[in-house]
């Protein structure tokens, strides 16, 4: 009886060491299955894309970290696809250019609808238009001329009455680098940019939502930022008009990648760009109202009059070339 009861628990003590062994992997296996997101996108544009997962029975299925562009970029750039993500959603040049780099990146394994056509490993996820803007009371008060033109914004009259935003800290400020380049050239455009960026003063922001806050507050008459922020301030009856200016409205993309690491949580991460792509666009285009995808469609209001884009292929060397432009200007 004794050997019996002994062999009983021989037994018993086994078979919890399996089922706790077994109960460990299980853990493991569920962690190892979290999707971690990593993006540089704002409250808004987050916001929107948990709404669409959580819809969708991805709630606990996934861990979104916030990031910023520089420190994104960084990570993407240093690590390639050992990267501690599984799917990122971040400025497109930033996407092309790690994924020359490192090739890095799955192809998307469904149909994105796209109204233009993309690398095979990245489709759109939002688009942010640049314009000026102008306080239209300071404008009358202080009896300055309404500019058409982003150089208008460098006559005498304007001087610290300009708010733009700083393309070293700032991809807003690459949307106007680029108007000024498209439009007069390196030598000319050092001229233009040397006299906005003196212009600007204390008004050279950080921030690309900066500039409209100061129209807004009538820190200042004009300022260069985000079409759509002036088009929402304008509607709400602030005190706000928009130019399409005489250089062009340039644009940039923030899109979804899914990093190639070839298991079950890439899959899953998979899936979950194709949630995002197709349910949060209806959330997204309230707060970038640019059309993107077949059967997307936006106000009058919220089309730019003068839409371009830059004649080299945008990419992080691109971006820094600029960024020396923009302080060999100051």
């Amino acid at each position: 009886m004794f050997k019996n009861m002994k062999k009983m628990m021989i037994t018993l003590f086994s078979l919890c060491l399996v089922f706790t062994l077994v109960a460990c992997n299980s853990q493991k296996e569920a962690g190892a299955k979290k999707v971690v997101i990593q993006t540089n996108g704002d409250e808004e544009a987050v916001a929107a894309m948990e709404s669409a997962l959580k819809n969708a029975g991805y709630e606990g299925k996934y861990i979104l970290q916030s990031l910023g562009t520089s420190e994104l970029g960084g990570k993407l750039m240093a690590e390639g696809d050992q990267i501690d993500a599984n799917l990122v959603t971040m400025s497109s040049y930033f996407l092309e250019s790690a994924q020359e780099q490192h090739p890095m990146f799955a192809d998307l394994a469904f149909e994105t609808g796209a109204l233009e056509k993309y690398p095979s490993f990245y489709t759109p996820v939002l688009a942010n238009t640049g314009s000026i803007f102008v306080n239209t009371e300071v404008i009358k008060q202080k009896g300055l001329t309404m500019p058409t033109s982003i150089k208008d914004l460098t006559k005498p009259e304007y001087k610290d009455l300009v708010s733009i935003p700083n393309i070293m800290d700032s991809s807003t400020g690459w949307l106007l680098v680029q108007a000024i380049i498209s439009k007069y050239g390196e030598a000319e455009g050092k001229t233009i940019l040397h006299d906005l960026i003196a212009n600007s003063g204390p008004h050279l922001e950080s921030s690309g939502s900066g500039p409209i806050k100061k129209v807004q507050a009538g820190e200042v008459a004009a300022g260069f930022g985000l079409r759509h922020q002036a088009v929402v301030a304008k509607e709400s009856g602030a005190p706000i008009d928009y130019i399409d200016p005489i250089e062009g409205n340039f644009s940039l993309t923030e899109s979804i990648a899914v990093v190639k690491k070839d298991d079950e949580t890439t899959k899953l991460a998979m899936k979950m760009a194709e949630v995002i792509i197709k349910d949060a666009r209806k959330d997204l285009l309230q707060y970038y109202p640019v059309a993107l995808y077949e059967g997307e469609t936006v106000s009058d209001t919220h089309k730019p009059s003068h839409s371009m884009k830059f004649e080299k292929p945008l990419t992080v060397d691109l971006l820094k070339q600029h960024q020396e432009f923009f302080n060999s200007a100051k």
